[in-house]
């Protein structure tokens, strides 16, 4: 056992789940005083109810087996037949750590979408969808990406969750918005930017455990990835400012606090792989697309996306990672078979780059629409009026609904 590693992947997961409550933090300050709890509650109950389903099917339909390049299988269900104490090859971690680490991915890559559609679904509704959504779209996304799946054969590069998280959880968040539709009162105010901005220090402190701990070790590339991280976000940062000075004229809190996020988002694919430069590059884009996207775009389409978690994770994640095909190289990470386009290597692996995201858009799009419209014909989606005018406070709906 390597004592060094061991102790850097038990840190970097307390900082993963550090982020879940930074997230209810961050969206609870965005929304209405009425949805604040609400908010909390949507985000934070996830922590249980993801470990849950990881232990009794995500760790095996992630890891265990391979069916069709697609999923896993059950046969480590509840971590039967699992060593929790073997080591892994190369970085001499105990695969239970490993376990543990993944686990926290499960819980903040669900609570994502939640800024999507808060203050107007059941907990009843959340609840169901998760279960579903964690069983049939993230566990197979993680098993294609990273545990030996048809888009790991590829050569699909994705470091720390462009596709399985940010994506993933992006898409989810554009299809809740249509198929649920609207708020009965949409508003912009944002009733605690304190809140806004703990939680955007605690989502970039927590994410140097989701990105630098993907290297899961104490290695160059560990490092690599928390100086790229540091620099995108910056970038990003910068330039949403720059943006907002220059199309509105004011700079706010919440504008530079959803920069920083959409650097840290649009960085995470490519974070062990790219120079400091492809940072810099990668977190300003990263900002100029979802700036215009949201301030544009969105606005023409329709779509109340409450808090832009499509707007910032997905549009941010595709941004990034595709770029990693663009500034990836073996200078940095030997793990880089194909270098990038700027680095010499032509179009292959942006090509396989562009390829994984396409397919993560187009699986995660439809298997979520096909289970929201299962899930309605089933049991009540939304909030009644009455309570989404108030403000739902929690416990209360899913009680209503036993």
């Amino acid at each position: 056992m390597n004592t060094a590693n061991v102790l850097f992947i038990m840190l970097s997961s307390i900082l993963v789940f550090f982020m879940t409550p930074g997230l209810a933090f961050f969206y609870g300050g965005l929304v209405p005083r009425r949805n604040m709890v609400n908010t909390f509650v949507s985000v934070f109950f996830i922590c249980g109810l993801a470990v849950i389903l990881w232990v009794l099917v995500g760790y095996s339909l992630s890891f265990s087996g391979n069916v069709w390049g697609i999923t896993g299988n059950l046969n480590e269900a509840l971590l039967k037949h699992v060593n929790l104490h073997q080591l892994m090859a190369g970085i001499h971690i105990p695969v239970g750590l490993y376990s543990l680490y993944q686990m926290m991915f499960a819980i903040i890559t669900p609570a994502l979408f939640i800024g999507a559609i808060v203050g107007r679904v059941r907990l009843s509704f959340l609840a169901a969808f998760i279960v579903a959504w964690s069983g049939l779209v993230y566990y197979p996304l993680v098993h294609m990406v990273w545990g030996g799946g048809i888009l790991q054969h590829l050569g699909t590069l994705d470091f720390a969750g462009g596709t399985v998280v940010h994506i993933n959880a992006g898409v989810t968040a554009l299809v809740l918005s249509i198929v649920i539709g609207p708020r009965l009162k949409q508003t912009d105010h944002h009733d605690n930017q304190a809140l806004v901005l703990l939680g955007t220090a605690m989502l970039w402190l927590g994410w140097y455990g989701f990105n630098a701990g993907s290297a899961l070790a104490i290695n160059d590339v560990a490092i690599q990835a928390m100086l790229t991280t540091t620099v995108a976000t910056a970038a990003a940062m910068v330039a949403w400012q720059g943006l907002e000075i220059f199309f509105k004229p004011n700079l706010t809190l919440v504008g530079s606090c959803t920069g920083a996020l959409c650097g840290l988002v649009a960085i995470t694919p490519a974070t062990g792989y790219v120079t400091i430069v492809g940072a810099l590059i990668i977190g300003a884009g990263a900002s100029v697309i979802s700036y215009w996207f949201v301030e544009f775009v969105k606005p023409k389409l329709k779509i109340d996306d409450t808090l832009d978690a499509f707007g910032c994770h997905g549009v941010s994640g595709i941004w990034g990672s595709l770029a990693t095909g663009l500034f990836a190289t073996s200078q940095i990470n030997p793990a880089v078979v194909q270098n990038g386009l700027f680095y010499g290597g032509g179009w292959t692996q942006l090509g396989l780059q562009t390829l994984a995201t396409v397919v993560t858009i187009l699986y995660a799009f439809v298997m979520g629409w096909l289970i929201v419209k299962v899930l309605q014909k089933v049991m009540p989606v939304r909030l009644s009026a009455r309570d989404e005018a108030q403000g739902w406070v929690g416990i209360k709906d899913l009680v209503e609904e036993v």
